[in-house]
């Protein structure tokens, strides 16, 4: 039955493997049910209903491409969207994080369009490859910056906004050795490298005093009360909240064409033309991921390029991500656990994920001045502004805004220009007043 569901045979693969592949890809990607409840923690949201409803809406998106797409892309909340959501929109716009979440259902309506229309093709046709590339990079610092301050490496600075932090402080320690343990798993390609650094700093900051040992390790799995159908829809006409959705809609729009592609290409799903043949459903099923995890507490569900690391131990079908799936529904008996891990312990993982993010720029075309001035504001507006949204505008608005003084509008695509043109009027009307 399952050869025939996934078609298995044909791919060259059998249950056994896809089962390991997906334990494998989970393994890889399970730091999120710690981190995600620290991010939105800080947003005032309850961690625990957090963890649970990042559990949730990760086994209902990763079921969603099992079924809908037969592939083997894992989905979870996007690190990066979650630090947008806490510290850009609730802590930076000062709205609640029940809007927020209205927010994020909105723009998982408007992806779920997108896909199921073919829309998203002319969209992606349409943005610059050095803003797409640049946004990458600039979600990486961004998420650097947060690391850096959960681990007490920076702080606050009143002469120069921020300063180097107490290097003596034992949270700051234990930090750095986490950090340092990451990479070096990595670098010896163990897999789960992040998750074991996590639980190692997690052990020793409780062994030593730093944090509190969880007051227990199961509880019976329960939905997240406090957080379910909490999302709040009636700010969302403001002029501030359209433009948080379209920046919500733009990262997950290029996060999830990113993966697909990139991590397709890895497992051989391409087709001649370079195209996923099953990229509208890939997308359908993100866009579920997304719209879910709005109802049940989180921020935007995404696909995972940890999913590379399954496809690497053989998995090739839908059967890898519904492994996953499985996985993230086990995982809410350890509620209790996830609640009580530090944020220094996570705060290794954030760092090495954001330098990863990083490498997007060495396909930057740097040597010219018309990529690399758009590409480069996109990536410095990030964490500077503390924002994904306007690190976007800024380079898409450079991007045309150059063209267009050198003489060069016929290079412009059509609907570029006119994002170009709506996001000039959002910044320089609506903001101003």
């Amino acid at each position: 039955m399952l050869d025939r569901l996934f078609d298995l045979r044909a791919r060259g693969t059998d249950a056994a493997t896809e089962v390991r592949a997906g334990v494998v890809t989970f393994l890889t990607l399970a730091y999120i049910l710690f981190v995600n409840p620290q991010i939105l923690a800080q947003a005032g949201m309850p961690a625990a209903d957090v963890a649970r409803a990042t559990a949730i809406a990760s086994a209902i998106a990763c079921l969603a491409m099992g079924l809908l797409a037969n592939l083997p892309f894992a989905l979870a909340p996007g690190m990066g969207l979650n630090a947008y959501f806490a510290f850009g929109v609730v802590a930076g716009l000062g709205v609640s994080w029940q809007t927020a979440l209205g927010a994020v259902f909105v723009e998982g309506l408007l992806f779920l369009g997108l896909a199921l229309s073919g829309a998203r093709r002319a969209l992606l046709s349409a943005l610059p490859p050095a803003i797409k590339l640049a946004t990458t990079a600039g979600i990486g610092l961004f998420l650097t910056m947060i690391g850096l301050q959960n681990a007490g490496l920076i702080a606050d600075a009143p002469a120069t906004l921020v300063g180097l932090g107490d290097l003596r402080a034992p949270g700051t320690l234990l930090a750095l050795a986490g950090l340092l343990l990451a990479a070096t798993l990595l670098v010896r390609r163990i897999k789960g490298a992040l998750l074991i650094a996590i639980v190692a700093v997690s052990l020793a900051a409780w062994a030593g005093g730093v944090a509190p040992w969880p007051e227990t390790l199961f509880a019976r799995p329960a939905l997240p009360d406090a957080t379910l159908f909490a999302l709040d829809l009636r700010q969302l006409a403001s002029g501030t909240l359209l433009g948080v959705v379209l920046a919500f809609l733009f990262v997950d729009l290029l996060d999830t064409a990113g993966t697909l592609y990139g991590v397709g290409r890895l497992g051989g799903f391409l087709d001649r033309d370079g195209e996923l043949p099953e990229a509208d459903r890939a997308f359908a099923a993100d866009a579920v991921g997304t719209t879910v995890g709005a109802l049940v507490g989180t921020s935007t569900v995404t696909s995972y390029v940890e999913s590379a690391t399954g496809i690497e131990e053989g998995g090739r079908s839908g059967l890898t991500a519904i492994t996953v799936a499985v996985l993230f529904l086990l995982s809410l008996v350890l509620t209790p656990l996830f609640v009580a891990v530090p944020a220094v312990a996570t705060a290794p993982a954030l760092v090495v994920v954001g330098a990863v993010m990083m490498r997007a720029t060495s396909e930057v075309a740097w040597a010219r001045i018309e990529e690399a001035l758009p590409a480069f504001l996109t990536i410095a507006l990030m964490p500077f502004t503390y924002s994904i949204a306007n690190g976007i505008a800024g380079g898409v608005v450079a991007w045309v805004a150059i063209r267009l003084l050198a003489g060069r509008w016929r290079e412009i695509p059509p609907l570029l220009g006119l994002l170009a043109v709506l996001l000039a009027l959002y910044y320089g009307l609506l903001r101003a007043g």
